[in-house]
């Protein structure tokens, strides 16, 4: 059964940086498309970012867009979210995700796999 776990959350300031970690297990990672989804208090899922199996294609919201870098290792099963410049607005519940097929979608459930999040807090 696939596993991803996240880590790398924090309470930070704002214009602080944060790098979170996924590592994924039980399936073949350089397989899938990874993505980096959020929810903040009250709202619904947002997508944040996505990667193509190889790396070769990555896309951003226009919220994180020149702020935030996504990135994998095949070598380690391991996606990255580099944020920067961090905005209170960016707190939130952040999760990754895994689909052999690409998709956007609006439950975590939706994915093939989903991890079980780890907290941002952009607060001063």
């Amino acid at each position: 059964q696939g596993q991803l776990v996240e880590s790398g959350g924090g309470l930070v300031q704002p214009g602080g940086s944060l790098r979170l970690s996924c590592a994924a297990s039980g399936f073949t990672f350089s397989n899938y498309w990874m993505y980096w989804v959020r929810q903040a208090p009250g709202k619904g899922l947002e997508w944040v970012s996505f990667i193509a199996p190889g790396g070769g294609f990555k896309n951003y919201a226009d919220s994180v867009k020149g702020r935030f870098t996504i990135s994998r290792d095949n070598a380690k099963n391991t996606v990255y979210l580099e944020m920067n410049s961090l905005k209170p607005e960016d707190t939130g519940l952040y999760y990754c995700a895994s689909a052999v097929v690409p998709r956007f979608a609006t439950a975590l459930n939706q994915y093939d796999y989903g991890g079980q999040g780890t907290q941002v807090t952009v607060s001063s």
